[in-house]
């Protein structure tokens, strides 16, 4: 299928830099990078949380951000820009759930187990306070923004949507927040470990 002049005019939009054209982009494509993560965690039999779901998908758009989106600007209009972006999500969802299969054959399937045990209420309240104690700890050596997303998150248990609201950011800006504060909290975690 060709590409269409609905797709060639908002593609031509976007790298130009007009003003309300990325909304627009994520609105048209947010249900196909959804359905190509379905697809493909299926196909590699992963079952994937309503989180993970959104943490995909906000890695793709992120993705498609990259370097003055260098991705979308190599796109030649050999195909429809659907087609395209169902290849590209694909790849990017592939190799993250490579990236998570090798974490868990590595142990590091978890952030900190603290944190999460807490985040979920599976620990009693005596391990809460401990739990709670120990996961403050952590986040006081994030920066700013990933200090407050952290406390939401884990403390407060807010959802992306509330989240994002708090923030006035797009929704799709929280996953990849939570990405840099796992990857810093679990880099913290095994700092800790190693010094004990």
């Amino acid at each position: 299928m060709p590409l269409t002049d609905l797709d060639r005019k908002l593609l031509s939009e976007l790298l130009s830099g007009n003003s309300g054209s990325w909304r627009v982009f994520v609105d048209r494509f947010s249900g196909l990078i959804i359905q190509v993560i379905l697809q493909t965690s299926a196909a590699h039999s992963v079952k994937l949380t309503h989180d993970d779901i959104d943490d995909l998908c906000a890695d793709t758009f992120t993705e498609l951000l990259k370097r003055d989106m260098a991705t979308l600007r190599s796109f030649r209009g050999r195909c429809s820009l659907a087609t395209y972006l169902a290849v590209v999500a694909r790849r990017i969802v592939v190799r993250r759930l490579a990236e998570d299969r090798f974490r868990q054959a590595m142990g590091h399937v978890t952030v900190h187990q603290a944190a999460l045990d807490f985040a979920a209420g599976r620990s009693n309240d005596t391990e809460r306070v401990d739990h709670q104690d120990e996961v403050e700890s952590l986040m006081v050596k994030l920066p700013g923004d990933l200090r407050k997303v952290a406390h939401w998150f884990f403390i407060e248990q807010l959802g992306y949507r509330a989240i994002a609201d708090r923030l006035g950011r797009p929704l799709n800006s929280v996953g990849p927040m939570l990405a840099r504060i796992r990857d810093r909290l679990l880099v913290g975690s095994e700092s800790e470990k190693n010094l004990r």
